[in-house]
């Protein structure tokens, strides 16, 4: 069987010369402590914005919606979860997932991050 020489090539050559310095993400200095309460991280998921400073299986780039009806911003998904603030009508929430009527995010003028009721959320204009 004889080699086409094209994976060869593709990996060095003019555009690619061997023994070239690649640009790396390096992790330096202490870790930073986040507070979940304000910086939208999950074991799960993080805002694409804390990415410098966060470890995550997957980011997600916020959306804005408007509140449509006043609502709560829970701790947790539980519609019975303590509510950390309420959200009145035409405040911003940041959602980074929608999932079975939940929405998870922040409500930059809270500064807290949480869950609403999907319902009492629009897209924003």
């Amino acid at each position: 069987m004889q080699n086409s020489g094209i994976s060869s090539a593709a990996t060095t050559g003019p555009d690619k010369p061997s023994g070239a310095a690649r640009n790396r993400f390096a992790l330096t200095g202490r870790s930073v402590r986040i507070d979940p309460r304000t910086d939208a991280a999950r074991r799960d998921l993080a805002d694409v914005r804390l990415a410098d400073r966060v470890f995550a299986p997957h980011y997600a780039a916020p959306v804005a919606y408007v509140v449509a009806a006043a609502t709560s911003l829970r701790a947790a998904k539980d519609a019975d979860a303590e509510a950390l603030t309420e959200l009145a009508a035409g405040d911003v929430f940041e959602v980074l997932e929608l999932s079975a009527g939940t929405a998870w995010g922040r409500a930059p003028g809270a500064g807290l991050v949480g869950y609403v009721d999907a319902a009492k959320l629009k897209a924003a204009a």
